[in-house]
């Protein structure tokens, strides 16, 4: 446990020492070495009565909550309609071109949208990182739907088994290797939307702290946030892989068998 650990791990103690050497012998105010990054950010988010302080509280976890609910809600939509979207080719007739579109409009530009539509706060974010994340999830399901075997379908139907049993036992889990490659590149994909919403269009969240940081020209603190982000994005990956691991273990056991 001890070795695995180490060679995961061993290049970030190497990465932090060489940034501490060269940012401390540069002496530029943009790029402050790591002790000084730590220290600050104790002083800010850990210093509190049970470790987090009230700031941290009051940012983080409503920044956890709206990435949580807003990748809940995509995946529903998403799967939903993109296994719908596969398996019927005249829906497809009349949604791809729709999805075509929406596939191609940046998330950042429907800020301003949302905005006008929605009000100021939890549902622009939530709005604009719905529909960031939900091309990935909704296009791969599209693709895992249509690349279930047709001849398992067509024995289902003929020995009448249920619709409602084919999509559960042949249809979903067919499909749910690439469903789950989309929902894994919408996890990482959630996490920077729901910085770039929060930038303009909160008074909380990471991405406020980030921003009010940036206002008050605190490098360190900017850092300090860029450092949360990526240690959230990676705890957030690990948990989904150990998921979709579980879940897929049988499309791995048939890859080896076959």
């Amino acid at each position: 446990m001890i070795m695995t650990l180490v060679k995961r791990f061993w290049l970030i103690p190497v990465v932090l020492v060489a940034w501490e050497l060269v940012t401390k012998s540069a002496a530029n105010p943009y790029f402050p070495p790591p002790t000084q990054i730590a220290s600050h950010m104790y002083e800010l988010w850990f210093s509190g009565p049970y470790i987090l302080t009230d700031e941290a509280v009051g940012n983080w976890v409503p920044s956890l909550v709206r990435v949580i609910g807003s990748w809940s809600a995509a995946v529903v939509i998403g799967v939903t309609l993109g296994v719908a979207i596969g398996r019927i080719g005249q829906l497809a007739d009349y949604i791809d071109p729709l999805v075509e579109f929406g596939r191609a409009v940046p998330p950042p530009a429907m800020l301003p949208v949302f905005l006008v539509l929605f009000t100021m706060g939890t549902q622009v974010q939530v709005a604009t990182i719905i529909f960031g994340i939900i091309w990935p999830i909704l296009l791969n399901s599209i693709d895992g739907a249509r690349s279930v075997d047709r001849l398992q379908i067509e024995t289902a139907t003929v020995f009448g088994v249920s619709a409602s049993l084919r999509f559960f036992r042949i249809i979903l889990p067919a499909a749910s290797p690439k469903i789950f490659a989309g929902l894994r590149l919408s996890v990482s994909l959630a996490l920077i939307l729901m910085v770039v919403s929060e930038l303009k269009a909160s008074t909380e969240g990471i991405g406020y702290l980030l921003s009010l940081a940036s206002d008050n020209v605190d490098f360190p603190a900017i850092w300090g946030g860029v450092v949360v982000l990526g240690v959230l994005g990676y705890v957030l990956n690990s948990l989904f892989l150990m998921a979709e691991r579980r879940m897929l273990r049988w499309h791995r056991g048939a890859r080896r068998t076959a």
